[in-house]
């Protein structure tokens, strides 16, 4: 800005007017002075003050390119404004124009972000204190901890006093009518070691197990589980280590119902005096029992009616029972494999012996090693016997009272390690322990009722079980005659072997191994049921927390809950059930009365396997 003429008077020129009135002249510069600083203040305060809010609120709008491209800065004064054309910039000129509507709308929003971060937050908290509330969060939680092996499998066992199972070991020789079960609970449950006289076996890990000595076995595998802990609060489910199939076992002939009751009765009484038990009820409690259900169902109390009434206790309905043979129209109940012969300490056994079964020459088409069942009108057992002894690719390996090698294992094994495919009929009761020693040998099994296997061991074997095995319905046989060699003799030998390799992969699985030691990475058939008891118990649990019932439940159709998918809740009508379609007994059970003679006539059964 340029000054006025007068601002610029030289120096020489005030000495040469010297002699002039000295006194005007200080006066007219004091004015000068004067109006100089006021016009300065004026131009200051009123000409910049004004452009400086204007500019400064232009200017705001540019940080981001600023700090996209330079190192930030710290002012102690104000930048230096400089006027940009207004066509530069419309982006910046919009954001300008709109620039105090904006600052308003968030003044807003946060005005009312203010007011419902309180309410969120006590609603976050409210939530947090009704999970706290629910006792089993704990044990849920530790499924968090990623460093912990152990999160979401630990295993509470109850400690139980000794009559309900020790005990019973001590008395083994009244465990069977027929059976002196003193050598069948040695080493661990496992039976006394099989020798290898016609190279059948392996060297080590088979024993002459009995069928029903899930029990024993299953209780001390869990002794080995690396899970287990003595903190109840934290455990995904709880084990009951009860030997109910050892206890029904001693009273089930010549007893009256109320010492067959009794152990069952005080059983209930102590656990429910737990504070363990007040958690969910029992629900997240479990136990095993090595015999079918059918002998822990009985529907009266009438003498002449078979077995306890063990699962019908209202308490026993909560827990989970594990059994060699489960009902299709019970929801407490779950099928595991019967033991076999075969108990491997470690992975490698597991390994050598299913490459072996992968190698075996097997010369016969087919197989069946089982009596008939001349008393029961509805078996087909008899029509199978037929086919086996008039086709040239079926062997036979008939049972029955006496001396058969049907009682040997090494026997039994010859046979189905010698078959491509191993028909597996109902026994007494929907299942047969045959299926799973013929599983062993690497034979594909054929059924004719779904629930010899279908909709029992949903757990340990696929749901697809055209994978690894051949169903045909029983009436194809019993009004058809279908032949057995016709209808095995059309699969294409490539579909025979993928079905032969599933059955060998599935033998890990099928297995109880050496219940003193455990497998290193393997999964055996008690580290299967293990996970899928705590995967139901959480699943209840979750269920529990988001306020999820299954009001449609219908407890008749149990069986085919079982084969549902992943997220699937709802059943329909399905094409096996003509297989399940029974007349309702009271107290819930279908075919009740057809049920316990099943179970008595296996019973009866047993003597020819002694």
């Amino acid at each position: 800005m340029r000054r006025r003429p007068t601002a610029t008077i030289l120096p020489e020129q005030m000495n040469k007017g010297a002699s002039k009135n000295q006194q005007n002249r200080l006066c007219f510069l004091a004015t000068l002075s004067a109006f100089f600083w006021i016009l300065l203040l004026y131009f200051h305060f009123v000409v910049l003050g004004g452009s400086k809010v204007n500019e400064s609120s232009q200017l705001s709008t540019i940080p981001v390119a600023t700090e996209s491209s330079y190192s930030t800065e710290v002012f102690t004064s104000p930048p230096k404004v400089i006027d940009l054309p207004k066509s530069s910039y419309p982006e910046l000129i919009k954001e300008t124009s709109h620039d105090n509507s904006s600052k308003e709308k968030e003044t807003a929003q946060w005005t009312t972000f203010k007011k419902e971060t309180p309410d969120l937050e006590k609603k976050k908290e409210s939530r947090d204190q009704e999970l706290e509330n629910f006792p089993f969060m704990r044990a849920l939680r530790t499924v968090e901890n990623k460093s912990d092996p152990c999160g979401g499998r630990y295993i509470y066992v109850h400690d139980l006093p000794p009559r309900f199972n020790e005990d019973m070991l001590k008395e083994c020789k009244s465990l069977s009518l027929w059976t002196n079960m003193c050598k069948f609970t040695s080493n661990a449950g496992c039976g006394p070691p099989l020798e290898n006289v016609e190279g059948v076996f392996s060297n080590t890990g088979w024993y002459a197990t009995n069928q029903f000595a899930v029990d024993v076995i299953f209780s001390n595998r869990m002794k080995q589980y690396e899970c287990l802990t003595n903190d109840s609060s934290i455990a995904a489910a709880i084990f009951v280590p009860f030997y109910a199939g050892f206890d029904i076992a001693r009273y089930l002939w010549g007893y009256n119902t109320s010492m067959r009751d009794a152990a069952s009765l005080d059983l209930v009484d102590w656990l429910m005096k737990r504070p363990e038990w007040k958690i969910m009820g029992g629900k997240d409690h479990f136990l095993v029992a090595g015999r079918i259900t059918w002998d822990f169902r009985r529907l009266t109390d009438l003498e002449s009616d078979w077995g306890n009434k063990l699962l019908f206790l209202p308490a026993a309905k909560n827990m989970s029972m594990l059994v060699v043979e489960s009902s299709p129209w019970n929801a407490n109940d779950f099928g595991i494999p019967y033991p076999t012969y075969f108990h491997p300490a470690k992975d490698a056994d597991v390994i050598i012996w299913q490459d072996r079964m992968r190698k075996l020459e097997r010369k016969w088409l087919f197989s069946f090693a089982g009596a008939p069942r001349p008393g029961n009108t509805k078996s087909i057992r008899g029509q199978l016997i037929d086919q086996c002894r008039t086709s040239k690719v079926g062997k036979l390996l008939e049972c029955d009272f006496g001396e058969s090698k049907c009682h040997s294992p090494s026997s039994i094994m010859q046979m189905f390690q010698s078959s491509l495919f191993c028909l597996q009929p109902q026994g007494d009761s929907y299942t047969r322990r045959s299926a799973f020693d013929s599983m062993l040998a690497g034979c594909i099994p054929v059924f004719f009722h779904p629930g010899s296997a279908y909709t029992q061991y949903t757990w340990h074997l696929p749901k697809n079980f055209s994978s690894y095995s051949v169903f045909i319905p029983e009436d194809y046989i019993r009004k058809r005659n279908v032949s057995i060699e016709e209808r095995l003799s059309q699969i294409p030998p490539e579909q025979v072997k993928a079905m032969r390799e599933e059955v060998i992969s599935l033998i890990p699985s099928l297995i109880y191994a050496d219940p003193r030691s455990k497998l290193e990475t393997l999964k055996d058939a008690f580290d299967v049921a293990v996970q899928a008891v705590i995967g139901k118990v959480t699943k209840l649990r979750k269920d529990i927390i988001e306020g999820l019932t299954d009001e449609n439940f219908v407890e008749e159709n149990s069986w085919k809950y079982d084969l549902l998918e992943e997220g699937q809740r709802e059943v329909g009508p399905h094409e096996w059930d003509p297989f399940f379609s029974k007349p309702k007994d009271q107290n819930g059970d279908s075919g009740g009365s057809s049920s316990s003679e099943a179970a008595k006539n296996s019973w009866k059964n047993e003597q020819r396997e002694q």
